[in-house]
């Protein structure tokens, strides 16, 4: 079949290429703004008929197969209402027509003069009303008015999207309620490589916003789109070459109220067109330099023969600082009329310097399940327990202040052409993009004693404590364990497409193409655990060695939890652990071993599809994709006994053929509905593909992979009304459907007994679930009310169910990552110099992983962010702003069964920037 499709493809290719279809002509054209900005999702219409087509990126346009003659051409745009030229085309030939919309076209509008972020706004709504398919579109300007560092931040902003977040930035997305692995993140439309090591996530935390001209989020993909995105896909699209010289530039300074330490923002764009403006360029850089941390306690419960109680309790104390570094560049040559050439590439670099203080009470099992406490309160206990201190951080020869170093970078590189043989549009590109994460010289060094006398104190859930019932004995817990590990992990993408456009009638085009995926994925990890030969000279207690008391009064979770005194990073940092005089190296197989893997995944698809027009209000695009996945996976399995490493392999090789139907009907230009039948898949997360094993003897905990793992599939129904309004608004309101086969899912199961590995094990593996159904509500509204003052708000609703999880049948269990309500609003004020918003977030709570019964689910909670910015225009190329970002001091928190249980939860308090922006234009 993938053969045959590929042969039709080709033969197809090659019989337009050879046959000159020159009996028609070609209109050509760039539609671009009074500052010589290009207008992207600009309509273009042949009056009288119902010929037409939409600006792309670049706001160029392009029609073809016209019959010679005289033509009126329209041009309209949401904000600047329409403008109409007069020209002629010859057979044979390509006629150029351009077109610039100023504000002179807008003068019966509500709005005489529009600020950048209407005018970013403006952009946006055009390119969603004018799209194929059901989408959301977000301007670099409106990027821009949101106090966001990040894409993952805005894209929070968007209706239907939440996001999971890390250290207090928005990092993992889910789309509609589904969990990360099921959607899809490109750029320029080429699927990003994930920098680590266990899932396909893209970091959205990697990426600064400023990066980004535009956000689309595709909620319905197109036959000719990678079929990836049961939930949707989030395509990054790059800024591309100006008409015109333009200079942009970002300085900020801030402070987080946490560290109380700055931060340092800087951007600059550059960007013209050379050589009688056959050549365009442009280059982007930006700097984030962020001093922060959070506040940390978790609990893990159980259910007790005296209760619930808890198993073990950590207070954790982080000290974080992250530096990102992106760069951009774009160029494009016009050979001549019809054909054009591409080469683009970003680079993003992040490193995270990391130390992390945490305080462990651990073996309370034995406490409860024997009765050996002491109830001095009521939910309060005194008992025994292991109470540990650990310090995490780095060698010193990598950083002064001794922290752990997580580097990741992704980059890519595509080169691309778009070819126009007159009846017959062409594009290509090839990519070659990488990502990786590396870890060197991770060190911890833990004090810990057993049989220590411990306060417990259940007696609010949500505020679970443990705690040493005398704190001076901190400094007296006894020598554990020291090590040192690196990480790395590489992901290699190696991309081709190739897509034809022809029309096969006035109202109708045929577009059909194939597309090449080469994915290298590799992770090597190693872990040394070392013992001080001379125990004594070295430091037996904590007290022995240099300590810091990391208590604050002001943590954030409560001032009851008072992490205490550790070993600092600094000698941490400064020991020669090579050093065999002074101490014996351990290289410990099973802690590293069965997570290291390679694997290879080759994807190649073709797809087919028709867009006609069948009358000037009515549209429908039909086609079918196919997509054919070969993986390799090899990973490690590690006898505990024996001491042994032994090597599995996992392969596997499927088909998938997915036809989708998009039906589009204008009842007025600015009035829409939609609907959408599609079909989509999501693949395994990469290691719980690999044939591994891996066991921890001190936990008694057991994970494996599964090579077997099928890849979900869902068959997507989307139905979505809008209305748009001249003065720059829109609303829109609209429902879906999904049913989803074979879901993966994480269980863990307790007192499990394998034959290697021992009894009373507890067990997590991945697993396929049976059928999961999701369904749900979208409503979104954009408008300028009154005087300057504007509403953006938007509501999501999704439900889902599940069958066919193992051991909990007849549970009504939703799917993992399915957020039941989402909501996002902003007020704002905008006049000429003016702009001031303030802006709400809010997603409830979702199950995020499944336990082996209900009682060990654990749960995402609920979040509501609050922002603000505002900035004042000094003129019209300079401005300064400020941000406020998380006022309410939103926590990331988990919960194990029920609300009032708290597993974690993480502190990060506000931050705030001030700064300044330009932009030079000719």
């Amino acid at each position: 079949m993938k053969n045959q499709l590929l042969r039709a493809i080709t033969l197809i290719a090659a019989f337009c290429l050879s046959h000159q279809m020159l009996a028609q002509g070609v209109l050509r054209g760039r539609v671009i703004d009074a500052q010589n900005l290009s207008m992207p999702g600009a309509n273009v219409i042949l009056k009288g008929t119902t010929i037409g087509t939409i600006t792309n990126q670049t706001g160029d346009f392009s029609i073809v197969d016209l019959p010679a003659g005289s033509y009126e051409v329209e041009v309209s745009y949401l904000g600047y209402g329409s403008l109409i030229h007069d020209t002629e085309v010859e057979n044979g030939q390509t006629t150029i027509l351009n077109f610039k919309l100023d504000e002179t076209t807008i003068e019966s509008l509500e709005f005489v003069v529009m600020g950048d972020r209407l005018k970013g706004q403006a952009k946006a709504l055009n390119q969603q009303k004018n799209n194929a398919n059901i989408t959301n579109v977000v301007s670099s300007d409106q990027i821009g008015r949101f106090p966001d560092a990040n894409i993952g931040d805005a894209l929070k902003r968007i209706p239907g999207i939440t996001m999971q977040n890390d250290q207090g930035e928005a990092r993992n997305i889910i789309i509609r309620g589904l969990a990360p692995q099921l959607n899809s993140v490109t750029l320029n439309g080429e699927r990003l490589p994930s920098a680590e090591g266990d899932n396909r996530n893209v970091q959205m935390d990697l990426i600064p916003s400023d990066m980004i001209q535009t956000i689309e989020v595709n909620k319905a993909v197109l036959p000719s789109m990678d079929a990836d995105a049961i939930g949707g896909s989030v395509n990054l699209v790059t800024r591309q070459a100006p008409n015109a010289l333009r200079v942009s530039g970002t300085a900020a300074s801030g402070i987080n109220l946490l560290s109380n330490k700055p931060i340092w923002t800087g951007g600059l764009i550059i960007g013209k067109r050379f050589f009688n403006d056959k050549l365009g360029a442009i280059f982007s850089g930006s700097y984030n330099n962020h001093n922060f941390g959070s506040d940390n306690v978790e609990a893990t419960w159980y259910e007790s023969e005296n209760g619930v109680a808890l198993e073990d309790f950590e207070i954790r104390e982080y000290q974080v600082q992250r530096v990102r570094r992106s760069a951009s560049a774009a160029f494009d040559y016009q050979l001549n009329d019809s054909h054009t050439l591409f080469l683009s590439g970003m680079y993003n670099h992040r490193d995270d310097w990391e130390n992390r203080f945490a305080m462990q009470v651990s073996e309370l099992d034995d406490m409860f399940d024997e009765g050996d406490f002491t109830e001095i309160s009521s939910g309060k206990f005194n008992g025994t327990g292991r109470v540990e201190y650990q310090t995490k951080g780095g060698s010193d020869d990598k950083r002064n202040d001794n922290a752990r170093l997580e580097d990741q970078r992704v980059y890519n590189v595509t080169l691309g052409g778009d070819h126009l043989f007159n009846k017959l549009k062409m594009d290509w590109n090839v990519t070659y993009a990488r990502a990786s994460e590396t870890r060197p010289y991770e060190r911890y060094i833990a004090y810990r004693s057993s049989g220590q006398a411990v306060e417990v104190d259940l007696s609010n859930s949500r505020k679970p404590f443990a705690y040493l019932q005398n704190p001076a004995d901190n400094l007296n817990m006894e020598f554990n364990s020291m090590s040192e590990e690196r990480g790395f992990t590489f992901d290699q993408d190696m991309n081709a497409k190739l897509d034809f456009k022809l029309p096969y009638s006035p109202k109708g085009i045929l577009q059909f193409g194939g597309r090449y995926r080469g994915k290298v994925k590799e992770r090597d990890n190693n872990y040394f655990e070392y013992e001080p030969l001379d125990e004594d000279a070295f430091g037996a207690t904590l007290g022995d060695v240099p300590t810091r008391d990391y208590s604050n009064p002001d943590f954030l979770a409560g001032s009851q939890y008072q992490v205490g005194s550790f070993a600092t990073p600094e000698f941490l940092g400064s020991i020669n652990l090579k050093d065999a005089n002074q101490f014996e190296e351990s290289d410990l197989l099973e802690e590293y071993i069965p997570g290291n893997y390679d694997a290879t995944e080759t994807i190649t698809a073709a797809y087919l599809m028709a867009d006609h027009q069948f009358t000037e209000k009515f549209s429908a695009i039909a086609g079918l994709r196919f997509e054919h996945t070969a993986i390799d996976y090899n990973g490690n399995v590690f006898d505990i006994d024996n001491e042994e490493v032994s090597s599995a392999e996992g392969t596997q090789q499927y088909s998938n053929l997915m036809p989708g139907v998009h039906l589009k009907y204008d009842f007025t230009p600015n009035s829409i509905l939609r609907f959408a039948w599609t079909n989509t898949i999501a693949r395994p997360n990469y290691f719980d593909l690999v044939p591994y094993a891996e066991f921890s003897p001190e936990d008694q905990e057991l994970s494996r992979g599964n090579p077997n793992l099928k890849a979900t599939t869902a068959m997507n129904f989307d139905v979505m009304g809008e209305q748009y309004f001249d003065n720059i608004g829109l609303f829109s309101f609209g429902g879906f459907y999904k049913n989803l086969d074979d879901f993966v899912y994480t269980i863990t199961s307790q007192s499990y007994n394998d034959p290697v590995f021992g009894e009373d094990l507890q067990y997590s593996r991945p697993e396929n679930g049976g059928t999961a159904n999701i369904y749900g509500l979208e409503a979104s509204i954009q408008r300028q009310l009154w005087k300057g003052f504007g509403i953006y708000m938007n509501y999501t609703f999704t439900k889902s169910s599940t069958t066919g999880i193992e051991g909990r049948d007849g549970e009504d269990i939703e799917l993992p990552g399915t957020a039941d309500n989402m909501f996002n609003a902003s007020l704002s004020y905008e006049n000429e110099r003016l702009v001031v918003r303030v802006s709400l977030n809010y997603a409830s709570d979702y199950l995020d992983e499944l336990g082996g019964d209900a009682f060990e689910d654990r749960y995402y909670d609920k979040q509501t962010f609050l922002d603000v910015n505002a900035s004042y225009a000094i003129n019209p190329k300079w401005r300064v702003f400020f941000e406020g970002n998380n006022l309410t001091n939103q926590p990331l928190r988990y919960y194990q069964g029920i609300s009032s249980r708290t597993m974690q939860m993480e502190y990060y308090n506000a931050r705030l920037n001030f700064g300044l922006k330009f932009d030079l234009f000719e």
